[in-house]
């Protein structure tokens, strides 16, 4: 499982909203995919985080390689690894 932290580029608030409807259509897919469980925005509005599940690092640098955010260079990634031991969530 990775928690995937966006941290918004200076002075890109403006690109990343014209962006964002193609970014919606990147989260969107990989929550029907089942890679993206949970996302939002950080607050204040700094960047964004991505609840995800892959089998590997890989996996995940290859999926959030195709955001428009990254492309663009409008945020840097910070990818977290963990291994979840507890959960409320069933499932998770």
């Amino acid at each position: 499982m990775f928690i995937l932290l966006l941290t918004y580029q200076d002075g890109v608030l403006d690109r990343l909203d014209a962006l964002l409807p193609e970014h919606y259509e990147f989260v969107d897919r990989n929550m029907a995919a089942g890679v993206f469980l949970l996302t939002g925005r950080r607050v204040p509005r700094t960047g964004g985080v991505i609840l995800a599940r892959a089998d590997n690092r890989e996996t995940i640098e290859k999926v959030i390689a195709e955001d428009p955010f990254l492309r663009t260079g409008a945020v840097v990634y910070d990818v977290i690894e963990i291994e979840p031991t507890r959960s409320a969530f069933p499932g998770l």
